[in-house]
């Protein structure tokens, strides 16, 4: 293990300090945005604004990196990404933070795409698993620390937009002086939605319907903490709990898929994510632990279904579909990740702000009654075929797959 993790140690450490930034802006901004009496939709079309330019950076980051390559891209992003929460903290109007939230979408797609593009050449078939497992994890806890890193400072001061600006620039330190190779360049990606939906279609609902749910989560949580008790404490530890709840749930999650089928699981995931926002709902539940148990078991059952939503449908696709499988479950992801803050604001503007986990909790039910339905039309395989599920976790987050054939292609190019 340390032998694998040695030749990717560099670009880690700087993927770690660039997520614990980009885990306190997610956090503070919508809690800024309170502050400033920003309205509930113009916070959601924030967090669809974000998620636009990640989708925007999904389909053209490619292009950046065949022209300048990884690393100039790499510092480039990074060094357009820290001027962002400075410009949030000096600019405090809605239509501008809305600006920023789509550039900062885009850096962090490309950055992404650098990483993990990056990852995979490094990686071979024995330790790809430990390598994306690791990366994983790591996403998720640096994610955690940077938003308790709220509670240093007073959101309505300065201090914590320049934190977030730091750390993301010295993201781009360890990455810039690796001495690791850089991966070879990609050539071209191509993504064939309606092919994708032929392949499977419960894996490309699953990621819609994830992107639908999770997108307002990011957008609009903190805000709904916030309403609930004043202060910033209540918000970061929400947050955290849910992160950390997702954190915990992919190894036994995903292994459970591999055991009992990933539609499955899928089904059951999306009743227990439905019962949960539902009950939130319902009860009104003000305590502070409850509030806390909550997020974190809905976190727990909320972010799997992406991964298991790309493990399904990578069982069912073709050595040579892979890579258009990786973009298209990625931009269905970000499709329902952009429409889903819209719809959730809207909901909470008229209701009030619990009625951001009645929204999720109606997602969750409309996909186990979609996975359910499937399952009911075409009976599973006799011997269903399942990728192992730590292969499918790197395709869980971002779009590294969309380059690993056109890479392969290339080094048997230049080796003949």
């Amino acid at each position: 293990m340390k032998t694998a993790l040695a030749s990717v140690a560099s670009l880690l450490l700087g993927v770690s300090i660039l997520l614990t930034g980009q885990g306190l802006q997610g956090i503070l901004l919508p809690v800024r945005a309170g502050i400033e009496e920003f309205s509930t939709i113009a916070i959601g079309v924030m967090g669809a604004a974000y998620f636009l330019g990640f989708t925007l950076g999904c389909v053209k980051g490619g292009e950046l990196v065949k022209n300048v390559g990884h690393v100039r891209v790499f510092a480039a992003m990074t060094a357009l990404a820290s001027a962002s929460p400075l410009l949030h903290g000096l600019l405090l109007e809605p239509w501008v933070w809305t600006l920023l939230r789509a550039i900062t979408g885009f850096c962090f797609a490309v950055l992404y795409v650098v990483i993990e593009s990056w990852l995979n050449e490094q990686a071979t078939n024995e330790n790809r698993g430990i390598i994306f497992s690791t990366y994983v994890m790591i996403t998720l806890t640096m994610l955690a620390a940077g938003q308790m890193m709220t509670l240093l400072y007073d959101p309505k001061d300065m201090q914590l937009f320049a934190i977030a600006s730091v750390l993301v620039s010295l993201a781009a330190m360890p990455v810039v002086l690796s001495r690791s190779p850089s991966p070879a360049i990609p050539s071209h990606v191509d993504v064939n939605i309606r092919r994708l939906f032929e392949i499977s279609p419960a894996g490309a609902i699953g990621c819609l319907a994830s992107g639908l749910a999770n997108g307002p989560f990011w957008a609009l949580a903190p805000l709904f903490a916030s309403g609930i008790s004043d202060g910033v404490s209540l918000a970061s530890w929400f947050m955290t709990a849910a992160v950390i709840g997702g954190a915990v749930a992919q190894w036994p999650i995903g292994h459970l898929s591999d055991k009992l089928g990933r539609r499955k699981v899928m089904a059951a995931m999306g009743i227990a994510g439905a019962v949960l926002g539902l009950f939130l709902f319902v009860s009104g539940m003000t305590s502070f632990v409850g509030l806390i148990v909550f997020s974190a078991a809905w976190g727990f059952v909320a972010f799997p279904i992406y991964s298991i939503a790309v493990a399904h449908a990578n069982d069912n696709a073709d050595p040579e579909d892979y890579v258009m499988v990786s973009a298209g479950l990625l931009l269905m992801y970000g499709a329902g990740a952009i429409v889903g803050p819209f719809l959730a604001s809207m909901l909470m503007t008229l209701v009030g702000v619990s009625a951001l986990y009645a929204y999720t909790g109606t997602i969750h039910l409309l996909l186990m009654l979609y996975v359910i339905a499937r399952m009911a039309r075409r009976a599973s395989r006799p011997e269903e075929h399942h990728i192992p599920f730590t292969d499918a976790m790197a395709t869980a987050h971002t779009a590294s797959h969309v380059y690993e054939e056109e890479i392969q292609q290339q080094a048997e190019d230049e080796a003949a």
